[in-house]
């Protein structure tokens, strides 16, 4: 869907210029950072992932059907690095609800085999949208399908990781010597959406719950000042579309198609943040999400035309997936139970369990979730967590290590369940518990989960 120039205008000249008054548009480092010897390498990559056909999508069980047409591409794209000692790693962005651990392992160990890259030095990361293919058997319980339309599933899943794979080589292949900056911009339509009636916590709006409106800029320039590719990120879900039966990256594609419609050559990759308890507001259309994506992607460009802070090397990356405990899971008398409810998806929830209850004689009791961790220097911390992480880890880690030099990213490795904060957890809720089912798990996390997490967070910051 095109720009019009009329919102073209309107975004540049109010949201750009009123914050950014006498900067030129190249302006990006001070001029003794532009004199700094030369410290990174860095390339770009992209790849059209549109299913070739009609899949189902990803993200909601109102579905009764698979899609019907596209609204806008999706895409992976890639951005590689290599800092002066020869150290690499590549990030690795994508319209997509998620990547399930089974695919994340099977492109890593590929990736490791054919490009030479550690577990570490890769980072795969979803913006959620729900615009996007089922992806693997993630949220399998979710969805009404038939063995064909898995099948159909299973080929995309496999094209899929082969143009990952084939992506961060791609990435690789292009790095040119360049200079990193990094700042914050704002976005204000994400809004919390754990809503507290008289009896239960819903999905609907709460405008006095936690949201962070941060909009972190990685800005990636040759050695002339032109922008070969901005990295930026924000903590909210890519739900605005709703309903839409077309393939979109919802407000994350339309922001980085504006940054790149604006920035010839250039490559946007969006990082989805600790968004799993905020959603879109308002929504329910694609022409929303072209509105939210617009003004994500002044936000962005905001900070484009600012002094951003110069990132330096070296790099060092930190990967570890670490035990995330279980609450007591149900017997089989209450699985038995579950699979006379009303409801299907708890049928086919409890069915499943008790398949794992008669291979294995029991039911899992902890879960390998992935924590990394990508230090620049003293300029810059990437933490990348698993899941569906909800906001309040991004507002603890920023209090614990400060804002400024901190990027929170969620839905990163592996999208197996929701990461519940121990407030969340005790609240309950969809994100607290509910969403589990979807997810096939045994049920919610133990109380310990937050500690747990953020625990080994701080651990790999003190080893890289």
């Amino acid at each position: 869907m095109p720009m019009s120039d009329e919102l073209t205008r309107r975004h540049f000249l109010h949201k750009v210029s009123a914050g950014a008054a006498g900067l030129g548009l190249t302006t990006l480092f001070s001029r003794d950072a532009f004199a700094a010897r030369q410290e990174w390498k860095a390339g770009t990559a992209r790849v059209v992932i549109t299913p070739q056909m009609s899949l189902w999508m990803a993200g909601y069980a109102s579905r009764k059907k698979p899609s019907e047409g596209v609204a806008r591409d999706l895409y992976a794209k890639a951005l590689g690095l290599e800092d002066r000692s020869g150290k690499r790693a590549v990030l690795v962005t994508s319209d997509l609800v998620g990547f399930p651990a089974s695919v994340s392992h099977n492109i890593a160990e590929r990736v490791e085999k054919k490009h030479h890259l550690k577990r570490n030095q890769l980072l795969l990361n979803s913006s959620h949208t729900h615009g996007g293919p089922v992806v693997g058997h993630m949220l399998g319980s979710m969805y009404p399908m038939s063995s064909q339309q898995w099948a159909d599933v299973d080929a995309y899943t496999a094209d899929l990781e082969d143009k990952i794979v084939n992506l961060v080589g791609a990435s690789l292949k292009s790095l040119r010597p360049a200079r990193l900056g990094f700042g914050h911009g704002e976005a204000g339509f994400a809004m919390n959406r754990r809503a507290r009636t008289k009896e239960e916590i819903v999905i609907g709006v709460n405008k006095e719950g936690p949201v962070d409106h941060d909009v972190p800029v990685l800005r990636v320039d040759d050695l002339h000042a032109k922008l070969r590719a901005v990295v930026f990120g924000y903590a909210c879900h890519n739900t605005t579309g709703q309903d839409s039966m077309q393939f979109s990256g919802d407000y994350a594609g339309f922001a980085q198609a504006w940054l790149e419609q604006h920035h010839p050559g250039a490559t946007a990759l969006f990082i989805e943040g600790c968004g799993a308890d905020a959603n879109p507001y308002p929504r329910g259309s694609i022409q929303l999400a072209q509105q939210h994506g617009e003004e994500l992607a002044a936000a962005v460009e905001k900070e484009l035309v600012r002094e951003l802070q110069p990132v330096h090397g070296p790099l060092e990356t930190a990967y570890e997936e670490v035990s995330v405990a279980f609450a007591t899971p149900p017997s089989r008398e209450e699985l038995q139970a579950q699979l006379q409810s009303k409801d299907v998806y708890h049928r086919n929830w409890a069915g499943a369990m008790l398949k794992i209850l008669d291979r294995d004689g029991h039911l899992p009791t902890e879960y390998p979730y992935p924590v990394e961790v990508w230090q620049f220097s003293r300029d810059l911390t990437l933490i990348a967590l698993g899941g569906e992480v909800v906001v309040d880890y991004d507002l603890r880690l920023k209090k614990e290590l400060g804002p400024e030099k901190l990027w929170v990213a969620g839905y990163s490795n592996d999208v197996f369940a929701y990461i519940p904060s121990l407030r969340v957890l005790k609240e309950g809720g969809y994100e607290g518990g509910g969403a589990m089912i979807y997810y096939g798990q045994p049920g919610p996390f133990a109380p310990s989960v937050e500690e747990t997490i953020i625990g080994k967070v701080h651990d790999l910051i003190r080893r890289v």
